[in-house]
């Protein structure tokens, strides 16, 4: 008997790299205004930063594990796109064809709310008007019919948030685990 595959779940609205590979590390840097990158190089740091995990996410998916993913390549597109003179094309280019997403929860907050929690305002992105045009390009992208995008209210209760995580991902994963793994934006 084959095995099932894994669902792919991503959480976009919180911002955090994985900052425990080679790249991760450099990015970890930048953010937290530690050292200095130009804008192209950093957004393709990020996009190296996912690429580099690829084979292991694949082989997870394939073996049947379930991955949730705290922030992805809509994120990448969203925070460089955000700043002058980057279109979300140029911006989703390095991304195209890593694993597609099965869901994608966008835990909106509003910027000023999240101005109210502890850290907010420690790394480099952390501003309230330049998140505030992260959020607009996050909703272009929630524009893309292709991907499985699911809005949660982040004010609520944590409770609240667990519950709608929990209920939306149960929710997709019979759906997805005799389909195939997506390829994103392709």
């Amino acid at each position: 008997m084959a095995c099932k595959r894994g669902t792919l779940i991503v959480l976009e609205g919180v911002d955090r790299a994985d900052r425990t590979t080679t790249i991760g590390k450099l990015i970890s840097s930048y953010l937290e205004n530690k050292s200095d990158l130009e804008d192209h190089t950093v957004h393709l740091l990020f996009s190296a930063n996912r690429w580099e995990l690829v084979p292991l996410m694949k082989k997870k998916l394939e073996e049947g594990t379930t991955l949730i993913i705290d922030r992805y390549a809509f994120s990448g597109v969203a925070f460089t796109s955000a700043k002058p003179d980057f279109s979300i094309d140029w911006c989703k280019a390095p991304d195209v064809g890593l694993p597609k997403p099965d869901l994608v929860l966008f835990l909106q907050l509003n910027p000023s709310a999240a101005a109210q929690r502890g850290e907010f305002g420690t790394e480099r992105y952390e501003t309230s008007s330049f998140q505030q045009r992260v959020e607009g390009r996050f909703e272009q992208l929630m524009a893309d019919n292709s991907v499985n995008w699911q809005v949660i209210d982040a004010s609520q209760s944590i409770d609240e948030v667990h519950d709608n995580i929990k209920r939306l991902s149960m929710s997709v994963l019979a759906a997805t685990e005799d389909q195939p793994i997506g390829e994103l934006w392709q």
